[in-house]
């Protein structure tokens, strides 16, 4: 502990000019941290400061800091627990009380002896000393005097004392006069104590000498002990009348106290007042604006607005406690509901009215939108209605019956305004519709029964429309766009097959393309106005306004914030109010669009390609804008009806192709769905170029090119007239061509595929079809090489019986060189007859016919070659002729 005292007073004490006298190390009572200790110091500097210090090492352990001070005077308390047995616990009573615990007893014992030494020697406010033992407490010792505060401390305080200036020059003239004040110590000293007896004896000479000097002083003592007699009696005369005057004051004093008060409740009893006028008080002119003012005029319902605000605020006022009890705050609070009550009455008939009014001029409108696909705009009637807003939103906030009651009066009426707009628009998109597939004249005539449904559908449209009624002239009156030449309605890929590419009336899909795009263009920004319009009157999806009675403060009233999950529930709910006002507003869209959806299906299932493309685009620009709003929901749910529709066409067009049915009679050529599909990929990458939905159109292909394959290999091996291997060659050439020129990146293994399959049924062709012509040759050297397969060696074959030299050249004398190319001619013809015209692969199969038969040939003579050595054997024509044989051929025919 002295190396640790030693080291405090050099690095935390003596920087500061502080002395430490005692030490004690503790730590918190009921905790466990970390030791610390407690110091007690004094100042160097008079006047003396005497402090208890709170030091403790630094975190890192590498020194002490100072960590909390007190001075000694606010000390009120030292509480040693137990003044008999030995206790490490104390407590000291600040300005709080610190309860510390020792590392041992002695150490306690010997801080809280200092703090009482020093309690007494330099505080007038003595500590108070509880459950100290009172060995520790030594006598008091006046402080004027200058002695120890402790036997242990003596040194600590008093045993060093500093010279001042005048000692110390007179000690330095001494010591000049003696030359051996330094060198010789002891001398030094016995010269200064014989000096000192020296004058001792002077002054008791002098004092004896010096007693009269001595009476005449007690004589002076004496009389100025008369004097302070004498003054004492004033002093108590004084004292007497100043009491007089102290209990006069003391009345005053009393007065003033209490006009003080007197004061204090006027101007809190003024503040009260001015609080209940100027948050309570509803001016003339507001209360006249809310009793008649006008609702139709811009002014008057600016007037309104102002009007109701006020009175919304007096009455959301929060009052202090005891307001409710004054006669003249209820006399109060009753007219601002009778305010409240007459103008919410006013205002809701005249929205009423409003709505009523709005509507008959909206519907006046409509004759001039019947003739055309246009929906009405409702932005005249929105705009009339937005100036009533902020009224709106204080009906919410006061009257939540009416406000919800004027919401279902106008969901009530536009529903029935936006049913007969919606109804009359989507028959007459129907209309056009339907007149883009009147039926044609010439070849496309041909189909009645695609036709009577068609006149079905539309006749059927006149039944739902009063005002659209009528027979098939009126249908053609107002059908768009007419033309003296429509192809039949069958878009099946068998039926595309079966035409050209020029009969394709693509003008009738634009149309229905723009119709379609129109129908939905019009209805997008409607749906969008109509639910912009609905949540700025209603005043949904708003940050709420706090309803009557919420708090205020002391300076007027306050709006109270609603809690995070009030404030989201709140929102929540508004949303589903707004998104259940939208329902019944267009509760009509979602039927009518199915409708026509159904329509546009039945008239072309090709039309769902253009409505999948249409109708996703829509669906993603409604979500970009809200994906919570009513129309990317209904869109949505539409889009799934279309995407159900494209796949009902994709599965279609596979059955077609299962059904399909080729005539025995006739050559099999490129099959009707194989240009079907050439048709419809084409189509679809019109249509789905930078569409969103393109993966829908992957899967489609996917799927029809696995049908086209399979069917092709099962049409191939049903026919009779035409080879497989033709059927299956042509069809994959036309297949691999149409994919690789519309470069579709999904299918390019499907490509590959058909190239492979191509190229393969090509060769198989080509190999049967030559093995015709020079039939007995090629039995002949199809059992020599068998024979060598068993192992007979080639140069020995010639000595089979059936293979010798002789059988050899009767086979080669049945085929001269014009029987060869007369073979080759009937191939020729047969070929012909095999291959159709539109894929043009006569010429592909006739030269690879040559190259075939040239290999072979060169095969054969290699045979005899090795087989019949030094025969002399060759064929009757050369590679030349069989060149010769080829060209004319092709050019002959």
């Amino acid at each position: 502990m002295t190396a640790i005292k030693h080291a405090l007073q050099r690095d935390i004490f003596t920087p500061n000019d502080e002395r430490l006298l005692s030490i004690v190390n503790v730590c918190k009572a009921g905790k466990k941290k970390k030791n610390c200790f407690l110091c007690a110091t004094v100042t160097t500097e008079r006047p003396v400061q005497v402090k208890v210090v709170k030091v403790k090492k630094s975190d890192k352990g590498d020194f002490y800091k100072r960590q909390m001070a007190w001075e000694l005077r606010d000390l009120t308390e030292v509480d040693a627990k137990d003044a008999n047995k030995e206790n490490p616990e104390f407590d000291l009573h600040f300005e709080k009380v610190y309860r510390w615990v020792a590392s041992s007893t002695a150490e306690k014992n010997a801080f809280i002896s200092c703090i009482w030494k020093l309690n007494q020697r330099y505080l007038r406010k003595k500590v108070e000393f509880v459950n100290v033992s009172s060995q520790l407490l030594e006598e008091s010792v006046p402080s004027g005097e200058s002695q120890s505060v402790a036997g242990g401390d003596e040194d600590a305080l008093d045993d060093y004392q500093e010279l001042n200036a005048r000692e110390e020059q007179d000690i330095e003239s001494m010591m000049e006069v003696c030359e051996y004040a330094i060198s010789n110590a002891e001398a030094f000293a016995e010269k200064l104590s014989r000096e000192l007896q020296v004058l001792d004896g002077a002054n008791i000479q002098s004092i004896m000498a010096s007693e009269k000097q001595v009476n005449i002083l007690m004589q002076l003592l004496d009389e100025a002990l008369a004097e302070v007699d004498t003054i004492e009696g004033k002093l108590c005369s004084y004292e007497e009348m100043l009491q007089s005057v102290k209990e006069q004051m003391d009345q005053i004093s009393q007065s003033n106290r209490l006009i003080q008060i007197s004061n204090t409740n006027n101007g809190k009893l003024l503040d009260e007042i001015q609080f209940l006028v100027n948050y309570m008080d509803l001016s003339k002119g507001h209360i006249r604006a809310l009793q008649e003012g006008d609702l139709t005029s811009p002014k008057g319902i600016e007037a309104c607005i102002n009007a109701a605000e006020a009175l919304l605020q007096c009455m959301n006022v929060a009052l202090r406690p005891g307001h409710d009890k004054l006669l003249a705050v209820r006399q109060q609070q009753n007219l601002f509901a009778e305010l409240r009550d007459m103008f919410a009455r006013r205002l809701t008939n005249h929205l009423n009215n409003v709505f009523v009014h709005q509507g008959h001029d909206q519907s006046s409108t409509l004759a001039q939108h019947t003739a055309e696909l246009t929906l009405p705009k409702h932005s005249p009637l929105h705009r009339d209605l937005l100036r009533y807003a902020k009224l709106m939103e204080w009906l919410k906030n006061t009257q939540r019956e009416k406000y919800e009651g004027l919401s279902r009066t106008y969901v009530d009426y536009m529903a029935r305004l936006y049913e007969r707009e919606i109804k009359d628009f989507f028959e007459m998109a129907k209309i056009k519709m339907a007149g883009t597939t009147k039926e044609g004249k010439g070849k496309f005539a041909t189909l009645p029964r695609k036709e009577s449904a068609l006149k079905q559908e539309t006749e059927s449209l006149h039944g739902s429309s009063g005002k659209l009624t009528g027979s098939t002239s009126s249908l053609n009156k107002l059908a768009v766009g007419g033309s003296s030449s429509r192809r039949s309605q069958s878009s099946s890929l068998l039926d595309m097959g079966n035409m050209s590419a020029s009969d394709l009336d693509v003008a009738d899909r634009t149309k229905f393309d723009k119709i379609f795009e129109q129908v939905l263009s019009e209805l997008e920004p409607s749906c969008l106005a109509e639910q912009d319009f609905i949540i700025k009157f209603f005043k949904l999806q708003q940050n709420p306004t706090p309803a009557q009675g919420e708090g205020e403060d002391s300076d007027g009233p306050v709006k109270t914030r609603p809690s995070t999950n009030e404030h989201r529930h709140s929102i929540s709910s508004e949303k589903d109010m707004v998104r259940l006002m939208m329902n019944k507003i267009f509760q009509s869209i979602e039927t009518e669009l199915n409708s026509l959806i159904a329509l546009g299906d039945k008239i072309d299932s090709f039309h769902s390609l253009y409505m999948l493309v249409k109708m996703s685009h829509h669906v993603w620009t409604a979500e970009n804008v809200d994906p919570a709003s009513y129309l990317s929901t209904t869109l949505g749910n539409v889009l799934v009806t279309v995407k159900r529709n494209f796949d009902k066409c994709i599965s279609g067009q596979i059955k077609q192709m299962e059904e399909v049915k080729i005539s025995k009679k006739s050559k099999v050529g490129i099959l009707p769905f194989v240009t079907g599909f050439e048709e419809f990929a084409e189509l679809a990458e019109t249509i789905f170029r930078n569409a969103e939905r393109r993966g829908d159109l992957d899967k489609a292909y996917v799927k029809l090119i696995r049908a086209v394959f399979m069917n092709v290999e099962k049409v191939a091996s049903e026919s009779q007239k035409t080879p497989r291997d033709v059927v299956m060659m042509e069809n994959f050439h036309h297949i691999f061509s149409t994919l690789s020129r519309l470069k579709i990146s999904c299918l390019e293994a499907e490509r590959r595929e058909a190239k492979h399959k191509y190229t393969d049924h090509l060769q198989a062709y080509v190999i049967n079809s030559l093995g015709q012509p020079l039939e007995k040759l090629n039995h002949f050297f199809e059992g020599v090489e068998a024979r060598v397969a068993q192992g007979v060696r080639e140069e020995e074959v010639s000595y089979q019986l059936a293979f010798n030299k002789q059988e050899l050249r009767k086979v080669i004398k049945e085929y001269p060189g014009k029987e060869v190319k007369k073979g080759l001619d009937n191939l020729y013809k047969k070929v012909d007859k095999h291959l159709c015209e539109e894929e043009s692969l006569l010429q592909v199969v006739w030269h690879s016919m040559q190259d075939e038969f040239i290999r072979q040939y060169k095969h054969f003579e290699g045979l005899i070659g090795r087989c019949y050595p030094g025969s002399g054997i060759t064929m009757d024509f050369t590679i030349q002729d069989i060149l010769e044989y080829f060209s004319s051929i092709a050019q002959s025919h």
